[in-house]
């Protein structure tokens, strides 16, 4: 039962890791949009509302990037058992 259970983990871990490299752009977007956020955040508040407005953006690419990363993930799987 170990056994089984150790080959699950492995399994999984191996499948995550190629599931993201299989959209190296996507998602290196993903981490620049992350890293910007962070900046955004650090920066000092003093910014007329536009470092807030500029959180908000970054939040919406964050989220447009991982529904794409995902639709892509997603239209794969189906494209793969329609050649069977």
């Amino acid at each position: 039962m170990k056994t089984l259970l150790a080959i699950v983990i492995a399994s999984s871990a191996f499948v995550s890791g190629q599931t993201l490299a299989d959209q190296p752009n996507m998602e290196a977007a993903l981490a620049s949009l992350q890293q910007a956020k962070e900046s955004l955040q650090r920066a000092t508040l003093d910014k007329g509302g536009h470092r807030v407005k500029a959180i908000q953006a970054v939040d919406a690419a964050i989220a447009e990037v991982k529904a794409g990363i995902e639709f892509d993930r997603t239209r794969q799987s189906r494209n793969e058992n329609q050649k069977k």
